[in-house]
């Protein structure tokens, strides 16, 4: 018996999981939901946007109150996030201006609370997921914008999954409550500006070392079809990570994983590596450089942020050059993702079909070492999710091509001009070690 099957998790049935497949069913679900919600709603994301969609879902929110006062509604996001405005935006524009502007003119007003993971946003933020409505829990990568819903003509592709399950959905709530709701650190985002109360600058150092404790608390078997819920802070004792590495290494068969920003940290690719020498297969779908939330088309002004999909494609390029003898073979299938001006921020592992890893984790340093992240492992022992989840995989396939040679991605020589300026400077100074693992 593997490690992984002495897990337990929470008993589901095989028809208590559903897919949606797209972020316009992600948002029409999670509308429906809001609406007919009876005891609770609680949303942890990275940030709700102060735009088109974020303000639908925050005005659904606000009816569901005014409908029934008792529904005890919960938003958590990332305080940093939500306190400064976008990147390259300057002036005082964070979206907790909108959540304040809203509450202040509501008749029953809700919680939205930040979590300050780290004491500055690049040191770490709150990537927890998930959107807990009453007995089921929506489980996405996606925050809460007009890109991630699909309200316009731009979507950015992520993962959505409902999982109908009372005690997951109590789980997943008692951990926010314990750890997140109920720590000092954590504010509301919608306090008056001229009585604001900011969280003691040693609560939120101290924040990390708490955090780093959280775990989902149930009744667990081990027996038939399951799900774990898993959280994660920081390089010791991880159980998040420690999951991603015992798939990969107890995997008999193949892997099929997903990540938008390829950087593995050492010990995970370490063990893809002999994953591939043992004579298994490995599947990965990336996003192409184009399809990177950081992505400047070249005819635009360009920025220093603009360099790190081109970091992320080299990190791409090196592995694939490593194990260039598993692709010409046909172990090492890499696929590259790509659909017109649309985005690309997918995660997640798949083992033998048996075993899946829906998570937020960008599976990358940054995640693995300086996020709060969680992630919901799905045991299928009777095989009565296997059909989905492939149909689900070839959804993902379809704008995506496969590379049957390392110098199909490009080198640095064939960059523009700013990108290659930047990224030289930065190995000559020796500093892309240290951005690999912050990335």
């Amino acid at each position: 018996m593997t490690l992984l099957d002495k897990l337990g998790g929470i008993p589901i049935q095989p028809d208590a999981l559903q897919w949606l497949l797209t972020p316009k069913a992600l948002k029409a679900e999670l509308l429906t939901r809001i609406a007919s919600a009876v005891h609770s709603i609680y949303i942890a994301a990275l940030y709700l946007e102060d735009d088109e969609a974020g303000r639908e879902i925050l005005a659904a929110l606000m009816s569901a109150k005014d409908n029934n006062p008792q529904l005890d509604i919960k938003v958590l996001v990332d305080f940093h996030r939500a306190r400064r405005g976008l990147i390259g935006h300057k002036g005082d524009s964070g979206n907790y201006q909108m959540y304040r502007k809203v509450m202040q003119a509501a008749k029953h007003p809700i919680d939205i609370l930040g979590v300050p993971v780290k004491s500055r946003e690049f040191m770490g933020v709150l990537h927890l997921k998930g959107f807990i409505v009453d007995d089921a829990v929506i489980y996405s990568g996606a925050s809460i914008n007009d890109i991630y819903l699909h309200q316009g003509e731009k979507y950015r592709f992520d993962r959505y999954h409902v999982i109908e399950s009372a005690e997951l959905a109590a789980s997943m709530r008692q951990m926010i409550q314990t750890y997140l709701i109920q720590d000092p650190a954590v504010s509301s985002l919608t306090q008056d500006k001229a009585t604001e109360i900011l969280p003691h600058k040693n609560d939120i150092r101290s924040l990390k070392s708490r955090l780093a404790k959280a775990n989902y608390q149930y009744k667990s078997t081990t027996i038939g079809n399951r799900v774990t819920p898993v959280v994660g802070l920081g390089r010791k004792k991880n159980k998040l990570n420690k999951i991603v590495v015992d798939m990969v290494t107890e995997s008999q068969e193949a892997l099929f994983i997903c990540t938008p920003y390829f950087n593995p940290p050492y010990m995970l690719a370490r063990a893809l590596a002999k994953h591939l020498k043992d004579g298994k297969r490995i599947d990965i779908v990336v996003g192409d450089k184009t399809a990177n939330d950081f992505y400047i088309p070249p005819e635009q002004d360009f920025s220093t942020i603009g360099a790190l999909p081109y970091m992320y494609e080299q990190s791409l390029r090196k592995f694939a050059k490593r194990q260039q003898w598993a692709i010409e073979n046909g172990q090492l299938n890499i696929h590259l993702w790509k659909d017109g001006i649309n985005s690309y921020h997918l995660k997640g592992i798949s083992a033998d079909s048996k075993r899946h890893l829906i998570t937020g984790s960008n599976l990358n340093p940054r995640a693995w070492a300086l996020d709060l992240e969680n992630g919901l492992l799905l045991h299928d022992e009777c095989g009565a999710w296997k059909e989905k989840f492939e149909e689900e995989q070839a959804h993902i396939l379809q704008h995506t091509e496969r590379l049957y040679h390392y110098s199909q991605i490009e080198s640095l020589n064939d960059y523009p001009a700013p990108v290659r300026k930047i990224m030289t400077r930065i190995r000559r100074l020796k500093a892309d070690f240290l951005l690999r693992r912050i990335l």
